[in-house]
């Protein structure tokens, strides 16, 4: 026999987890029982929201669940805000909490760490929230978050076990894990898609992040029907430097024009959010003709009308579309891709130009590398055009929910996820000092990581956004720290560049001394105080 807090590590081994993310407390030390002996790797970041942070970046270059351990209280509603950042953004996160004894719940007693009604409060950011109450409860609630983690649409799944509940004696057998299967396309359907790729004169391809894992699959697709490919945000990286390839925000009038202008439009694993399709929320989506829609989800196929939905894993879609879509003679789709290119670049400010130029120079110098991105300006130009190497390799927090202090932490719980692969966490001064004490963790855990801090000395997009609409610029100009200081006391190498291409490229060349986390800031003269 064991405890049911042994028994839930046991179980999140057995169904794969390798890592968890998550500061000890009074409240969690039973599920902590057993961790040592699994074989699980604990990382334990200086704040709970970096805990949720790593989770998310975890899960994203993994593509397997991030896992966070909270305690109850304030460990569970710091971490609520990474959990709503992996809801928008359909991030598959498991929190696991403690919560006082089972008696004193909703009674307030005045309990350590109480709340009024935790589970509830869970509940308005999670996909499923649970309360373990006895033994026989706990395997079938993991199993439950981890299934549905595989087959539905990502985001946070939270278990919360009470004190009391968490020694109860458990059995040392476990059942058998068993995986689920993927919700396969109807051959109908499919057939149905392929014969409107065949028939369009103009045909186009949405790709967003529930398919950024499918870039071969999709380069063939849109080779067989002649289509251009607009990768949102979280699919940039897919199809990159194809001549079909379009690596710009449908909310740039170019892109939309396209859109508009195609006589079929398959959209697959995108959600149209307004990020991606109206970033300034002043016009709506792209009136598109001939629309199909292809997503696992049915509440996000319900949520906008298409003449064809598709209830079905993206995958397995367009590996039977591309089996009997009939190869198109090459026409004008390559020229369209590039029209729109060219135009979409022109589109933007000098300022977001420039900042384009030295994201290329990031991919250049460090190919292959996950881009990592706070709510800071050279992100929100990335996020209208950049042409990434990686498919997935570029993410961030200035999507969906838009939490600050998210490349961070991010960064370290995806170069947990891929040790092997170069990681760049890019934030801006203002957005690095919500989760700053965990470069600690990146140093203690001797990571290497390229911390790349755009310091404009402030919130330098917002100021600017006060300045366009009249508005006397107030509360716009937090001082940062001495970021060489900051690198210092954690025993980082650091530099300093000025905003241009050549000198960051330098930068970026240099080869760091131990291994570990290195930071290079950029100082932004044409909009530093």
């Amino acid at each position: 026999m064991s405890t049911l807090g042994e028994a839930m590590v046991a179980r999140l081994k057995a169904q794969g987890v390798e890592v968890v993310f998550g500061i000890p407390g009074v409240h969690t030390v039973e599920l902590y029982r057993g961790l040592a002996a699994s074989g699980i790797r604990h990382i334990t970041p200086r704040h709970e929201q970096g805990a949720g942070f790593m989770a998310d970046g975890y899960a994203r270059a993994s593509g397997k669940p991030g896992v966070a351990f909270v305690i109850t209280g304030p460990g569970l509603t710091n971490t609520l805000t990474p959990m709503a950042q992996a809801r928008a953004d359909s991030v598959p996160m498991l929190v696991v909490s403690g919560v006082n004894r089972t008696e004193t719940l909703g009674k307030g007693l005045g309990c350590l760490h109480e709340l009024p009604d935790q589970i509830a409060l869970s509940k308005t950011v999670s996909i499923t929230a649970q309360t373990i109450t006895s033994s026989d409860e706990l395997l079938p609630a993991i199993d439950t978050a981890f299934a549905a983690i595989r087959t539905e649409r990502g985001g946070p799944h939270h278990i919360e076990i009470p004190l009391d509940v968490a020694v109860f004696e458990h059995s040392d057998v476990a059942s058998e894990v068993h995986e689920p299967a993927l919700k396969a396309p109807e051959e109908r359907a499919v057939k149905d898609v392929a014969q409107r790729l065949a028939k369009a004169k103009r045909p186009i391809i949405l790709v967003g992040g529930g398919a950024k894992r499918f870039d071969a699959e999709i380069a063939t697709l849109a080779q067989l029907a002649d289509a251009p490919v607009v990768t949102t945000i979280n699919a940039r990286g897919v199809m990159h430097g194809a001549p079909l390839c379009i690596p710009a925000s449908a909310s740039l009038k170019s892109v939309r024009d396209e859109i508009e202008a195609s006589d079929c439009v398959l959209a697959l694993g995108t959600e149209f959010g307004p990020t991606d399709y109206d970033m300034l929320a002043k016009v709506g989506l792209p009136v598109m003709q001939g629309l199909v829609r292809v997503d696992i989800c049915p509440k996000q196929l319900a949520r906008h009308e298409a003449e064809l939905t598709i209830e079905a894993d993206v995958g397995l879609f367009v590996d039977a579309l591309t089996q009997v879509t009939t190869d198109k003679p090459v026409g004008d789709g390559a020229t369209r891709a590039q029209d729109v290119r060219e135009a979409a670049l022109a589109e933007l400010s000098d300022d977001y130009r420039l900042m384009v130029q030295l994201l290329d120079v990031i991919r250049n110098e460090i190919p292959a590398a996950l881009i990592i991105g706070d709510s800071t300006q050279p992100i929100y130009a990335g996020n209208l055009y950049f042409d990434h190497d990686v498919p997935g390799g570029w993410f961030n927090a200035a999507t969906g929910f838009g939490a600050l202090g998210y490349a961070i932490p991010a960064a370290i719980g995806a170069q947990l996820a891929q040790p092997e692969r170069q990681i760049v966490a890019l934030a801006g001064d203002g957005g690095a000092q919500f989760t700053l004490s965990e470069l600690m963790t990146a140093a203690q855990e001797k990571l290497p990581i390229t911390f790349i801090i755009w310091n404009n000395g402030g919130y330098g997009e917002i100021e600017l956004t006060m300045e366009r609409a009249d508005i006397d610029v107030v509360g716009c100009d937090p001082k940062p720290p001495l970021f060489r200081s900051v690198a210092e006391s954690c025993g980082m190498p650091f530099e300093q560049v000025e905003a241009e291409a050549e000198a960051l490229a330098k930068a970026l060349k240099r080869k760091q001394g131990a291994k570990g986390p290195r930071m290079v800031e950029i100082t932004a003269p044409f909009i530093a105080k």
